[in-house]
């Protein structure tokens, strides 16, 4: 890092701490706490939440307790943290008066700086040394408590110091944020532009030239006027799978079979699938072979993928298993991306309220109508469609890999100035 080290330091006896600055302290964190176990009920104090980003008003989609007179009271500048194992890293200094769950420790700072806290108390190394502290049975549901968590060594020095740090983490972590935040839109736009990439290619091809005609559906609009619109059922054999039955797992022609949960977009899990007894004279009917289109049925409904195994394999009913109609000669590669496009474009949506169908029956499914060029020109879409792809899942491997790396620093940059490892003592914030 471009941050220098303290002139001097020591061995602090403390394994998570390692060498510190000479002048700090070692003290046990109770000495510097006090713990808040005053009950409140949330109609009084508003209930919070403890996140991974530190405490937030009761996020909407968090587990809610039908006890709401039996919480614990937060003052501004309390320090709270989850005490449960699999909670690791929910914790901070409360910007807020409010109350939270039983399960979390409160604790009223007292001669130690609030911001500071929020810092130390939420770095790697502490959050380890915090829950290796915890008892239990199942090892990622194990607790910390309170008595246990005031013997935590931890290091002491002077009110400005702890300033400092803070003000200097405050700085820096807010624009590692900020870059992050920019990286996550970006995933964002991508997604946006592949999504406006594929609609237009299945829709109105890669000529810009082409005459085009009214499709006479409305969410299709025009459409080359070469290319033929008809229903699924016109261009596909439209099948769903055989009915599990738990009491068949046992028989004289069990055969793997793939599952809702096992078709991904552009990708089948073919591993340790269950098995299920399918007769003879069902084996053709409930098999998919290479090239067949997969789509599921329920879940979200229109997901799909090509089975690409020259092995073939059964498949249950939650999914639809689609055939080019012979003789019609049609590109499944092509299709699958006609159903990428409905999907993300809500095309299997029902109501005025947009309420996601729980299911797409054959019947409905082939009643669908989709725009098909020639098949030649089929292959050509897919192929720059796939071209495309790759270009963009680069792109968004580059991206992901910078949010990681500045995650990365993010991490060290905190755990360095809370243990010491680095002087900011002469930091003072850059102009805007």
């Amino acid at each position: 890092m471009k941050y220098q080290t303290y002139p001097a330091y020591k061995d602090s006896g403390v394994e998570w701490l390692e060498d510190v600055p000479e002048h700090w302290e070692i003290k046990r964190l109770g000495q510097f706490f006090e713990e808040r176990r005053e009950k409140v009920s949330d109609k009084n104090y508003a209930a919070l939440s403890v996140t991974m980003k530190g405490i937030v008003p009761q996020l909407e989609n968090a587990a809610k307790s039908d006890d709401g007179d039996n919480r614990k009271l937060v003052l501004k500048d309390d320090f709270v943290i989850n005490s449960r194992s699999d909670r690791k890293g929910s914790s901070g200094v409360s910007p807020y008066d409010g109350s939270v769950s039983l399960i979390s420790i409160v604790l009223k700072p007292k001669r130690i700086q609030p911001a500071f806290v929020h810092h130390l108390f939420r770095s790697y190394p502490f959050q380890e040394e915090f829950y290796r502290y915890g008892k239990g049975i199942v090892a990622d549901l194990w607790s910390t408590n309170s008595s246990e968590m005031k013997n935590i060594l931890i290091p002491e020095m002077p009110e400005n110091e702890q300033q400092k740090i803070a003000q200097f983490l405050d700085h820096e972590t807010a624009k590692i944020d900020t870059l992050i935040e920019k990286q996550q839109r970006l995933i964002e736009l991508l997604k946006e532009k592949r999504q406006a990439v594929i609609s237009h290619a299945v829709t109105k091809g890669l000529n810009p030239n082409a005459p085009m005609k009214d499709s006479g559906v409305e969410w299709l609009g025009e459409v080359p006027e070469h290319w033929a619109v008809a229903k699924l059922s016109y261009r596909y054999d439209v099948l769903l799978g055989k009915m599990l039955d738990d009491k068949k797992i046992t028989g004289n022609h069990l055969g793997a079979y793939i599952r809702n949960t096992d078709v991904q977009w552009d990708y089948i899990n073919d591993e340790n699938l269950p098995e299920m007894d399918f007769k003879p004279e069902e084996q053709d009917r409930y098999s998919v072979k290479k090239g067949d289109l997969v789509v599921c049925e329920g879940g979200e409904i229109g997901r799909a993928a090509i089975w690409e195994k020259e092995t073939s394999c059964f498949y249950q009913k939650a999914l639809h298993r689609l055939r080019p109609v012979a003789p019609i000669k049609d590109e499944t590669r092509f299709m699958f991306y006609i159903l990428f496009d409905a999907v993300h474009q809500e095309r299997f949506i029902s109501g005025a309220g947009k309420a996601t169908i729980a299911h797409l029956p054959a019947e409905t499914f082939r009643q669908y109508r989709f725009a098909y060029p020639p098949y030649e020109e089929q292959k050509q879409i897919s192929q720059f469609l796939d071209e495309q792809k790759k270009k963009f899942d680069a792109l968004n491997l580059r991206v992901k890999e910078a949010i990681e790396l500045m995650q990365e620093r993010r991490t060290a940059l905190i755990s360095a100035a809370v243990t010491g490892k680095i002087d900011v003592r002469a930091w003072d914030a850059p102009n805007a």
